[in-house]
């Protein structure tokens, strides 16, 4: 068995132990950096009443607590299911290299989470996207924008 098996069954277990308990879904997840364990996740969204805690974003989370960073650039992530297109945003924020997973998008709506709607939502131009968005107060929010430039100690990510 090869190392990555160990950290996917990892997050398979992980997911398991979530699901039983009632926190949520199928799905878990382990950040590795270097050939261990940094982090881990699993769904929590149901426990927690948080649309935001997917397997994939709690083991970003307990992994930057854990490495004291923001970036996890050299690390990977095994995950149970194909991420969704929160989780893959996180993923590229946090500067995850690779990402390994185990069943895919349409085994996930299979069995009720289907996000097949949200990746064809993104692909369209925002005024033909389900939920509307409009900008307001564009010179204001500008503003802060260029406040943020100026601030002498900023930290770039």
């Amino acid at each position: 068995m090869n190392h990555r098996e160990i950290f996917m069954r990892r997050a398979i277990e992980l997911a398991r132990q979530g699901m039983n308990q009632g926190a949520g879904g199928p799905f878990g997840a382990v950040v590795v950096r270097d050939g261990a364990i940094v982090g881990e996740g699993w769904n929590r969204v149901v426990g927690t009443n948080d649309p935001t805690a997917h397997g994939e974003v709690t083991a970003i989370r307990d992994a930057c607590a854990k490495l004291g960073t923001f970036s996890l650039e050299g690390c990977e992530i095994h995950t149970t299911g194909q991420p969704c297109p929160m989780c893959l945003g996180a993923i590229h924020w946090a500067r995850i290299g690779r990402i390994y997973y185990g069943f895919r998008i349409e085994d996930a709506a299979a069995i009720g989470f289907d996000d097949t709607e949200f990746f064809r939502q993104l692909a369209l131009p925002p005024e033909e996207r389900l939920i509307p968005a409009e900008e307001l107060c564009r010179e204001e929010a500008l503003e802060l924008a260029q406040e943020y430039t100026r601030l002498p100690d900023r930290q770039h990510y």
